[in-house]
């Protein structure tokens, strides 16, 4: 079969191999590049609608993400399109993003224990890895996500209203999905009013969608209110102002879920669901999460199996393992003519140095966190 792809997939010709392949820039995917396609494997950046998918052959649409926004899925269900996606693919990579953000900003996090609270907007695949962490650290966790039955909270967070979040965490992380309608809409769910709850110098981090967070009304709310605020996402990516760059901490390319394990782990959920699709086995040396550690290649640890490490040295390995500000260097230096351009912004993410996920480099937070050494 032919199949039309995002050139950024990885690792395509190992799951697909048998297939006609052809790979083209997300972003301009056409309804012509599509007129003898089977099935067309994208990421976020692509928009399935009608308009592209309608009077082609395409029967199979898989994304190698978390969310389906840039999916018009009643459109797609309406021309009887099989739709699969890749739930919790990075949520690894984007939780330890998370982690690296605030150590970054604030090193002194690695001794807080329970003097800080992160407050986590979503508990999905995402949300609830960043809590691992987050607890494993000894922080509080207060989370707010009105969609999750009482009998799924995990184990020591502590559910509440999106207002008590905001007005008790010392951070925010939001991993919600972008949504207008239903009951619980997140569109703008950070705006004038809600982010007037925060307490002084609460830190805001968005790795979610851009939309989550009004960009007019947080500039409004940091010209009043200045506070630490790191964004990968932003509302009019790939085109980023450089009035809201100056006004923040950090800012990233789109790239919090970009580990080579959580990228390659896409790529594999949805080779699966088009064998499923197919109604044949898929390759049982390509399936599993033991598979797909042998497909990558290993590193020399930052951290040794046998060692436990000092907190200084815990906060080192995660601090080397993914230096976040070369991204946020690299992110302003392509602002030209007052921003950051869409072809830049394409470009950072397309020539992006895959980084590893700290289970690759020998840190092993939830195993060796309670017998870590002071550093002092």
């Amino acid at each position: 079969m032919k199949l039309v792809a995002d050139e950024n997939l990885e690792a395509l010709d190992v799951f697909f191999s048998s297939e006609e392949l052809q790979t083209l820039p997300g972003r301009q995917i056409s309804h012509q590049d599509v007129m003898e396609a089977d099935g067309l494997f994208v990421r976020s950046i692509t928009r399935v609608n009608r308009e592209l998918i309608e009077g082609t052959p395409v029967q199979f649409v898989g994304s190698a993400t978390i969310g389906t926004d840039h999916l018009d899925l009643t459109a797609l269900n309406g021309l009887g399109i099989s739709v699969a996606h890749a739930p919790g693919c990075n949520a690894q990579a984007v939780a330890e993003y998370v982690m690296t953000a605030l150590l970054t900003l604030r090193p002194e996090l690695i001794h807080a224990a329970e003097g800080f609270t992160l407050g986590i907007i979503g508990m999905g695949n995402v949300g609830k890895r960043l809590q691992m962490l987050a607890r494993a650290f000894g922080w509080r966790v207060l989370a707010s996500d009105p969609l999750l039955p009482m009998n799924a909270w995990p184990e020591g967070v502590c559910g509440t209203t999106l207002e008590t979040v905001l007005s008790q965490a010392d951070a925010i992380s939001l991993h919600v999905p972008l949504t207008k309608n239903g009951s619980a809409p997140t569109y703008h769910l950070l705006n004038q009013q809600t982010l007037a709850l925060l307490k002084p110098n609460a830190i805001v981090i968005n790795t979610a969608r851009g939309p989550v967070i009004s960009e007019s009304e947080l500039m409004q709310s940091l010209h009043t209110d200045p506070r630490p605020v790191v964004l990968d996402v932003f509302e009019h990516e790939p085109r980023i102002s450089a009035e809201l760059l100056s006004a923040i901490t950090i800012a990233t390319p789109h790239i919090a879920g970009y580990s080579l394990e959580g990228k390659v782990r896409g790529t594999q959920m949805i080779y699966q669901a088009w064998c499923q699709w197919k109604q044949q086995l898929p390759d049982t040396e390509l399936t599993g999460e033991a598979a797909l550690q042998n497909l990558l290649p290993s590193v020399p640890p930052l951290i040794a199996p046998n060692e436990v490490p000092h907190l200084e040295t815990l906060l080192n390995a995660m601090l080397r393992a993914y230096p976040i500000m070369r991204d946020d260097a690299a992110l302003r230096a392509t602002v030209s003519d007052g921003e950051v351009q869409g072809e830049s912004f394409d470009r950072l993410r397309k020539q992006y140095p895959l980084r590893r996920e700290w289970s690759a480099l020998g840190i092993r937070i939830a195993e060796v966190f309670s017998g870590l050494k002071p550093a002092f």
